[in-house]
């Protein structure tokens, strides 16, 4: 009997993709990574897990199709899945040509492009920021206008909120233009980043202001919603993360209401997705569909927080089997990342096994290794790290916390003048 295969296309940034290998071991599965770049350091991960990884251009639909019939030869082929957004839509057409359960990949191009999808949700009146689309500087700068200084300006396509800045003002405006046109803001050129490199839309938005939280979401089922806080403005790295947030009932059922209408208005209506509000003074207003899981560690914060594991039921859904999102627990969990505060040489890291081993403390992960050039972008790649907690109670949970990022010690020494 065929040995039962779980395909992954692309490993996942940021280690969800040993999540997903790990995972799909726990459930019986082969796992194998078809890469367009296997030697990738993102795949050094994988060395001491019992996975394949096969080089195979991602963003080529035939060369997968090719690559799944020579492996269909040697294994069952149970599912195919992947949690970056770059090649989801392209999964769903696998999974339909095999004709496995997965993503509408119609529905996955729509939400991907963030103009698109701010028409959908308008359309189906989902509450979102006033919006412009932009195809140059002229273009930025009347809408601008429109909308009133300060505004959000991003890509219509990317994530990780790579090149998303607030403009407070014509120069920043005028700065912040020139570097999404050039083209610098891409954040991995690779195959798979071909059809997004070629598309220069610029979205102008309203700046919506008030509490940020983020709602996870598989099939049509809310299972969790949290809190985000960013650093200081102009750019939005993430400092903190929290579930449960500290949301009334009303509040609750408000988000959880707006996030269906999301899912209706986009047509996703199958597995992961993963929605960013702002409580604002009209209420909660969508700032972003994502048709997928966030990366980590969001999903260890929910399985910590509600004994539910994201990652392990979506693989079931790939693999057609019936999720299981009933809570086993309700707890606080939460994550502190560690971000650069200045350019420079990363001289000193350490303290992880001191702040591992704070009773409470769930996680502890350093994403850089000494003496890495650090330059900063504005965007996630600004996070050196992250320490996750969890506890019954939030007051604990963030005392747990406090000791243990305490005992982190590390420290970037800048360039020499000239060297940046």
């Amino acid at each position: 009997m065929a040995r039962r295969a779980l395909i992954l296309v692309e490993g996942g940034p940021c280690g969800c993709g040993l999540l997903y290998v790990q995972a799909a071991q726990r459930l019986g599965l082969h796992p194998i990574i078809l890469s367009a770049d296997p030697a990738s350091t993102q795949y050094d991960y994988f060395a001491s897990e019992r996975s394949e990884t096969i080089r195979v251009d991602t963003d080529d639909l035939d060369a997968l199709i090719r690559e799944c019939f020579r492996l269909s030869e040697t294994y069952d082929i149970a599912g195919i899945t992947s949690q970056e957004e770059e090649v989801y839509a392209t999964v769903g057409k696998l999974c339909r040509h095999f004709n496995l359960p997965g993503p509408n990949p119609a529905s996955i191009e729509r939400c991907c492009d963030k103009f698109t999808q701010r028409q959908l949700l308008a359309e189906a009146g989902v509450p979102i920021p006033v919006y412009r689309v932009a195809a140059n500087a002229t273009d930025v700068e009347s809408s601008a206008a429109e909308i009133g200084l300060p505004v959000i300006l991003k890509p219509t396509v990317g994530g990780g909120s790579s090149g998303v800045r607030l403009c407070r003002n014509v120069d920043e405006l005028a700065e912040h233009t020139a570097y999404l046109l050039s083209g610098k803001h891409i954040r991995v050129p690779s195959p798979t980043q071909r059809k997004w490199q070629s598309s220069p839309g610029i979205l102008v938005e309203e700046f919506a202001q008030g509490p940020h939280y983020t709602v996870d979401i598989m099939g049509n089922q809310v299972v969790g919603i949290g809190t985000i806080d960013f650093g200081r403005p102009p750019h939005f790295v993430y400092r903190e993360s929290t579930y449960p947030a500290p949301l009334t009932d009303d509040e609750h059922e408000r988000i959880a209401d707006v996030s269906l209408g999301c899912l209706r208005a986009l047509g996703l209506d199958w597995g992961p997705t993963n929605i960013e509000f702002r409580w604002t003074e009209r209420g909660p207003v969508v700032i972003e569909v994502n048709p997928r899981l966030p990366g980590t560690p969001s999903p260890q914060l929910v399985q910590l927080a509600y004994g539910v594991d994201l990652i392990t039921e979506h693989i079931k859904l790939a693999i057609g089997e019936e999720f299981d999102l009933r809570r086993r627990h309700s707890h606080t969990a939460a994550v502190q990342f560690l971000v650069a505060d200045r350019d420079g040489i990363l001289d000193r890291i350490g303290g992880d096994s001191q702040a591992a081993s704070v009773p409470g403390v769930a996680d502890v992960k350093f994403y850089v290794e000494l003496k890495t050039p650090i330059v900063r972008k504005g965007d996630w790649r600004d996070c050196l790290g992250h320490v996750a907690a969890a506890s019954p109670s939030r007051a604990q949970t963030e005392a747990i916390l406090r000791r243990a990022v305490d005992l982190i010690d590390w420290s970037v020494t800048p360039f020499p003048t000239g060297d940046e």
